[in-house]
């Protein structure tokens, strides 16, 4: 059955499996499925695999069976980004098609394009060309209200936001966009009570936990200390070292040439926190490499101690700590000088990470924590610093929650800054 095919391509791929949704997808063809969604996943497939010509080639058959389908011309424009870091080539497949069969889903999608390659306010144009046009679509308001809040246009991030939450109150998007929004415009008090009322319903939504300690350490309500406990939630440790390997640098030399092999793009993913950097393509669990195989041996010490010295308890971290874990998903990023990670959090994890693999040696003496990752600073209000920095150093694994606000500080170096992240889940 060819939508068989396509369905199990289609799981295989979500999966990480790139190999078995590559052959499914293929098997789909041959039984005579042309369809748009099976040559998006088959080009998904494809960029997993770092078949890049093929997966751009796959992209274009999928725009061109359904000429105005977003999330093909999404994967195109990223490929394209990622691949050349050239806005204009990433965004004129894009811009042609949002101009002759303009819809919301590829107005959202444009403005997001502009604004991750480094064009925000023509971004926000965009955002409010499209909210004139549909001035009810939810999505253009929770996306302008992101874009007004970063742009220091609070009132107007209040109100897009609001009109979205009066109809989806508990949608995590709007919830995240109008918590983001209030707290720009200093209103911490509701987003407080909005954070709480979507962790009432859901109460490990690493989102509504960030945004309750953020208001919550604005209003001094006892909340923050909870969430926000450097010395028992933020653990750094070296790894063990691999059999095979006489000692950490050793490995960490093999370990920087493999993944060196796996960094063949230039510019980070669209909707990702790095700037100035790259991002594996591939999901490190699959790569074949024996230094990168290794890693996992290496951080199950860490990670085991990690929980071991957590604890159980009745806060959101504590709670769900089991003493066993599974790896979700894990990734190489290199950022070159003045790369930085915007401040964040992981929504799919509980527990996150940093590991180190190089560090830009000079930068990290420099003032100001340059290349440091740092701590408890949110994108908004921009008046809260952050409440810890941590130097990295080559085979350091620093954990910590993933609804933690993380990110980098920005560094000069000819180094680059190899490192390795991954989430972890309870089991």
């Amino acid at each position: 059955d060819r939508i068989g095919w396509h369905n199990l391509a289609a799981t295989l791929c979500d999966l990480s499996d790139y190999a078995g949704a590559r052959d499914a997808a293929e098997r789909a063809f041959r039984l005579g499925l042309e369809a748009p969604e099976t040559w998006l996943v088959f080009g998904r497939a494809l960029q997993g695999l770092a078949m890049f010509d093929d997966a751009e080639r796959a992209f274009r058959q999928a725009v061109r069976r359904r000429p105005d389908y977003a999330d093909a011309h999404r994967d195109l424009a990223q490929l394209i980004w990622m691949r050349t870091s050239d806005a204009d080539l990433a965004l004129a497949d894009l811009e042609a098609v949002a101009n002759s069969r303009p819809s919301a889903e590829l107005a959202l999608l444009l403005a997001l394009v502009l604004e991750r390659v480094g064009r925000p306010n023509d971004g926000w144009e965009a955002l409010r060309a499209a909210l004139a046009r549909w001035p009810d679509d939810p999505r253009l308001q929770i996306a302008g209200a992101q874009a007004a809040s970063d742009l220091g246009q609070s009132a107007e991030a209040v109100r897009l936001a609001e009109a979205a939450w009066r109809r989806f109150p508990d949608h995590p998007s709007v919830v995240e966009g109008v918590c983001t929004a209030w707290l720009a415009a200093g209103r911490a008090r509701e987003a407080y009570e909005g954070a709480g009322r979507r962790l009432a319903a859901a109460p490990h939504d690493q989102i509504a936990l960030a945004f309750r300690a953020t208001a919550a350490r604005i209003l001094g309500e006892p909340d923050y200390e909870r969430l926000y406990d450097y010395t028992a939630f933020v653990r750094a440790a070296t790894i063990t070292v691999p059999a095979g390997w006489s000692d950490v640098k050793a490995y960490l030399a093999d370990l920087s040439a493999a993944l060196s092999r796996l960094h063949r793009l230039k510019s980070h993913p669209l909707e990702n926190s790095l700037r100035n950097g790259s991002q594996t393509a591939q999901n490190l669990r699959d790569s074949d490499e024996p230094a990168v195989r290794a890693f996992f041996g290496a951080i199950d010490a860490p990670i085991r101690a990690y929980m071991a010295a957590l604890g159980t308890g009745s806060d959101p971290l504590r709670a769900r700590n089991t003493g066993d874990y599974a790896i979700r998903g894990a990734w190489s990023v290199r950022l070159r000088s003045g790369g930085w990670h915007v401040d964040h959090i992981h929504p799919q994890g509980w527990l996150s990470s940093a590991f180190y693999v190089e560090t830009p040696s000079a930068a990290l003496d420099a003032p100001g924590h340059e290349g440091w990752i740092r701590f408890g600073r949110p994108r908004h209000p921009p008046s809260l610093e952050a409440g810890l920095h941590i130097r990295p150093e080559p085979g350091r694994l620093v954990l910590f929650p993933s609804y933690m606000w993380h990110g980098t500080v920005p560094f000069t170096s000819d180094e680059t800054r190899l490192t390795i992240a991954f989430d972890v889940a309870p089991t």
